[in-house]
């Protein structure tokens, strides 16, 4: 579904990301993992074409989208949940949601995929006419993947979902994540947190300093040394 092949990306002269590839099938849940600084973000951001590569490819169901604005990326099916929940937070939860459905397509459809959101986020139809800012953070973090889904994407982004999440919060998020196979929603889980995302996904992709430097099974990369030493506190 997605291929990313040799992509270099620089903030100036700085380079962030050196000759990173990867891939993702359809239907998988992917982790990309590293610490603060290893260039997840500029990764995803990238992707999302809000960034542009210096050099390298990335191709989308066949499609080349590297030079492509975010807008047209949207319109392929490609969405982003940005890290840090950037809500709006004096609209209503409601049209924070609606905000997601961008295309025109989408947007026929804003009332029946709100449904769908809150089906797998009740509290958040419970709270559907309050402001954004009254939610508690584990809330606002379901709202913005809730908005990330309202324009029913083939490939969704989530950047640092457990960022500032209590325990009880953080299990709330990701048991949503986990049902994203079940919706069938090919997703990329960009995370610090390996030991949580790796329970859920299919394979993962460990960054240090813009290289990936080791790819694997998540099984795999759980019982891995430098997995455990770097980011399971082993």
């Amino acid at each position: 579904m997605l291929e990313v092949k040799n992509l270099n990306v620089s903030y100036g002269i700085t380079p962030i990301l050196r000759d990173v590839s990867f891939n993702i099938r359809q239907g998988e849940i992917i982790a990309l993992l590293g610490s603060n600084g290893a260039g997840k973000t500029t990764l995803v951001n990238t992707i999302m074409g809000m960034l542009k590569p210096v050099s390298g490819d990335i191709v989308f169901q066949g499609e080349h989208i590297e030079n492509m604005p975010p807008h047209e990326i949207v319109k392929r099916g490609v969405a982003q949940v940005p890290e840090g929940r950037k809500i709006f937070p004096y609209i209503s939860v409601r049209d924070n949601l609606f905000l997601g459905a961008f295309s025109k397509e989408a947007w026929s459809k804003r009332n029946d995929s709100a449904e769908w959101v809150y089906s797998l986020f009740p509290l958040l139809k419970e709270r559907r006419n309050m402001p954004a800012r009254t939610l508690s953070g584990g809330e606002q973090q379901m709202l913005v993947i809730g908005r990330g889904l309202m324009s029913h994407p083939r490939l969704i982004m989530v950047d640092e979902p457990s960022l500032g999440l209590a325990p009880k919060l953080l299990s709330e998020v990701y048991n949503i994540l986990r049902k994203f196979r079940e919706e069938k929603i090919t997703t990329l889980i960009s995370e610090q947190n390996a030991r949580q995302a790796l329970t859920i996904s299919d394979r993962g992709y460990v960054l240090e300093n813009g290289r990936v430097v080791l790819t694997d099974s998540s099984d795999k990369l759980l019982g891995s040394e430098l997995v455990k030493e770097a980011y399971l506190g082993r």
